[in-house]
């Protein structure tokens, strides 16, 4: 009788336990999540300010734009699916390669081996999107589209 008891308040205890971490994980989860949403927005809007008080938008300050978009999207994607989508990831890095490269060509007007490397680095940066794309078609996950509950855990979707 006595053990019956103490796997009953066991039971209760894990139970407790885990409800209540799941719940201090979940909380930290969305913490982070409007943390990060709030500095890519305060990042851009201070970007978009410096362009207006310029009085002109540079290639540079379009891309770093474009960069705030694709960070914001990622963020956006994850506070709704749960899942990191890895592809955007390389987007934001091809995007930061090209404005490295644009900004070296208008600062230097010599061409060296600097601008060969900035670009095989987005080459290969285009190759891994395709073959992602690629294997997300051909070997599709299967708890996409199931509608899963989102978790504490973090998941990261090389599909998308």
């Amino acid at each position: 009788m006595l053990s019956k008891r103490t796997e009953t308040v066991h039971e209760r205890v894990n139970n407790f336990a885990n409800t209540t971490g799941s719940l201090l994980v979940d909380i930290f989860h969305y913490l982070a999540l409007f943390a990060i949403g709030a500095t890519i927005v305060w990042s851009g809007v201070h970007t978009f300010v410096a362009m207006v008080a310029e009085g002109k938008a540079t290639i540079d300050d379009i891309l770093l734009l474009f960069i705030s978009l694709e960070l914001g999207a990622m963020v956006g994607i994850y506070f709704v699916t749960n899942h990191m989508p890895v592809r955007f990831l390389i987007y934001v890095s091809i995007t930061a390669l090209t404005r490295l490269l644009i900004a070296n060509i208008q600062h230097d007007h010599t061409p060296n081996n600097g601008i060969l490397i900035v670009s095989g680095g987005i080459l290969l940066l285009a190759v891994a999107t395709l073959v992602i794309r690629y294997g997300s078609h051909k070997y599709p996950s299967p708890s996409r589209g199931t509608g899963a509950p989102r978790g504490p855990a973090a998941q990261v979707d090389l599909e998308d």
